[in-house]
């Protein structure tokens, strides 16, 4: 039987009660083109890889049809979630299993779609059966999620120590999802914050979609979660024992940000963590300096020489630092030595500081974040 894999979560408890209830052999087909970022995509084709490893079970990965997803899919962007984009989804997938399963010689196909809580099963059951009709092939649709099987699905990924994320993989859900959340997002008083206000204004932001173009791994990012499920799965294979905690802290994201001097954009690097409580300031710097600081959103401005001073450091143009940039931990050894712990204030690295008229603009997001930690036992 070739059984459609949409997640290691959904597959694991899945793949373990269809080997009981089928008395087959079974063959896991990683077919998920609507998942975007493409990081994402690999992260969860990775850890459903790792689940059937586990199980003995043969992995296929399937080909990363997003645009042709992303096609079939126009016109059908504000649909709600098993409106008639799940509709189209499913069949999408469902017949690439059954061409797929066709070429192999298989006769049934299935799908772990069916112990996913956010999907209708009726609507599954529909569309693998219009899908085996149209192919000449047999399905089976078994309901795992009854009788607390939904809660012994979720105990087992938690035991195996599987990524669970947080949305369906789908770019329009994802969006619907995160304005919903930005909606509900209040303080304990019950009154939005001057941040949250900020953000509802600009729209909900969808950090899983965001990379910095100088190609850094940001805390709680799609990259980074991909290397820590790597290392989970290396650790895993020498046997080493370990324990995956879940930790909430704050979490960063520059949007963007430039500075003129005297009308002028200049190139500039802002340290990991600048966060710029108003979108434009202008000042005036008075004469030439290695550091400048200002009372207006707490700013400060850095020459590259006193940026190579503090870090030891060579970088000969910010254009250079800005292709290969310091990692995290080197810029926050900067900032540490100019501001004390947990700072937030703006800091802007730029060739020289001279006298000017100058205006910077900056938006950024401070937000508390999950992630995973391992704590080897």
């Amino acid at each position: 039987m070739l059984v459609h894999i949409c997640c290691s979560v959904d597959c694991d408890y899945f793949l373990r009660r269809l080997k009981e209830l089928a008395q087959e052999p079974l063959i896991g087909y990683f077919y998920d083109p609507n998942i975007h970022p493409y990081g994402e995509y690999v992260l969860r084709m990775h850890d459903s890889k790792r689940v059937c490893e586990n199980l003995g079970i043969k992995f296929i990965p399937g080909e990363y049809d997003f645009q042709g997803w992303l096609q079939g899919a126009r016109g059908l962007e504000n649909e709600p979630e098993k409106g008639a984009r799940c509709e189209f989804c499913f069949d999408f997938r469902m017949q690439k299993t059954a061409e797929l399963a066709l070429s192999l010689g298989e006769r049934k196909i299935t799908t772990t779609l069916l112990m996913s809580p956010k999907k209708s099963h009726s609507q599954l059951c529909a569309s693998l059966q219009r899908i085996c009709e149209r192919y000449g092939l047999e399905f089976i649709a078994p309901d795992f999620r009854k009788n607390g099987g939904t809660n012994e699905q979720f105990a087992l990924a938690k035991k195996d120590a599987l990524y669970h994320q947080n949305y369906c993989g789908c770019i329009y859900a994802l969006a619907a999802q995160r304005g919903e959340q930005r909606k509900t997002e209040r303080n304990s008083s019950g009154i939005l914050t001057a941040d949250l206000r900020r953000n509802l204004a600009q729209g909900a932001e969808i950090y899983e979609l965001m990379s910095p173009i100088d190609r850094q791994i940001l805390p709680a990012s799609v990259e980074e979660k991909l290397k820590f499920y790597k290392k989970l799965c290396s650790l895993e294979k020498n046997g080493v024992k370990f324990s995956v905690l879940r930790d909430r802290f704050l979490n960063y994201r520059l949007l963007r940000a430039w500075i003129k001097f005297d009308g002028e954009v200049v190139p500039s690097f802002v340290l990991f963590g600048s966060h710029f409580t108003r979108e434009n300031v202008k000042l005036s710097v008075e004469r030439e300096c290695e550091i400048f600081c200002s009372d207006k959103g707490e700013i400060k401005i850095l020459s590259l020489a006193k940026f190579n001073e503090i870090l030891r450091s060579n970088f000969k143009s910010v254009s250079e630092m800005l292709k290969n940039p310091p990692s995290l931990a080197r810029q926050n050894k900067a900032r540490a030595a100019l501001c004390a712990a947990g700072s937030l204030s703006p800091i802007i690295v730029t060739d020289e500081i001279r006298a000017a008229k100058v205006q910077i603009y900056g938006l950024s997001r401070i937000f508390l974040d999950v992630r995973e930690i391992l704590v080897r036992i």
